[in-house]
């Protein structure tokens, strides 16, 4: 047993499943988020004002409410929190691809719309600025590999989906290949758009950013309004 381990124990005063263990810093009210949530939302606060190389371990558990040695029962140190934090930004729109694969009745240029809206609502409509931790030269080492590998996943998608368009089934794959970059590197260029503007509206931003997106794809701009309102149709119904 090590010195940062938490282990459950049973007492005639502990309601069942509850964990009792290392004493926190501060009484936690019953219906508060689950103290890895918690830790993880401090981090990202903290990692977005203050920088990823300014915030320690025990400002984050302090601030959390938290013993320092507690937060090693959530995360082996600073190195995963940010992992968890940068691989949070990507999941929900691997996901949300996923589905739109298998929605074979909606046009492609459609759902092209919908992932990539929902990609730019992803980095640019929580409390802080996420996609700007993946310009920290920490995350271009091996610890985060598994960041890396969904992320290419995901721009993987958005070429699939580009490849079923009309425009895109002419493309050659090396053209292929320049329009997915060009399609992803627009989509998360609301990362600095947020950061040297943080007063923009989400919703419209996702929007434009998309609209764009499907421009830069060969779509011609008379097409626009009907694959948005499909685009959001897909998005309604939660796929």
């Amino acid at each position: 047993m090590t010195l940062c381990e938490d282990h459950a124990v049973s007492t005639p005063n502990t309601p069942a499943g509850r964990r009792v263990g290392r004493p926190r810093a501060q009484e936690r009210p019953a219906d508060g988020p689950e103290p890895r949530e918690e830790l993880l939302a401090v981090a990202a606060e903290l990692f977005t004002t203050r920088g990823y190389t300014a915030t320690s371990t025990r400002s984050i558990a302090e601030r959390a409410g938290l013993r320092q040695a507690s937060l090693y029962h959530y995360f082996d140190g600073k190195e995963a929190i940010l992992a968890d934090l940068l691989e949070g930004t990507v999941r929900p729109s691997l996901e949300l691809a996923a589905g739109l694969v298998s929605r074979t009745e909606a046009s492609p240029e459609a759902r092209l719309w919908a992932l990539c809206h929902s990609d730019a609502t992803l980095l640019c409509a929580g409390p802080h600025n996420l996609g700007a931790l993946y310009l920290l030269p920490e995350v271009g080492t091996e610890r985060f590999a598994d960041f890396h590998r969904l992320r290419a996943e995901l721009k993987s998608a958005y070429t699939g989906l580009l490849a079923t368009t009309e425009p895109g089934a002419h493309l050659t794959p090396e053209e292929l290949a320049l329009r997915a970059d060009l399609l992803f590197g627009l989509t998360e260029s609301v990362i600095l758009i947020r950061r040297a503007g943080p007063g923009h509206d989400p919703d419209a931003l996702a929007g434009a950013t998309a609209d764009a997106a499907l421009r830069v794809a060969g779509v011609p701009q008379r097409a626009l309004a009907r694959l948005r309102r499909e685009g959001l149709g897909l998005l309604a119904a939660r796929v």
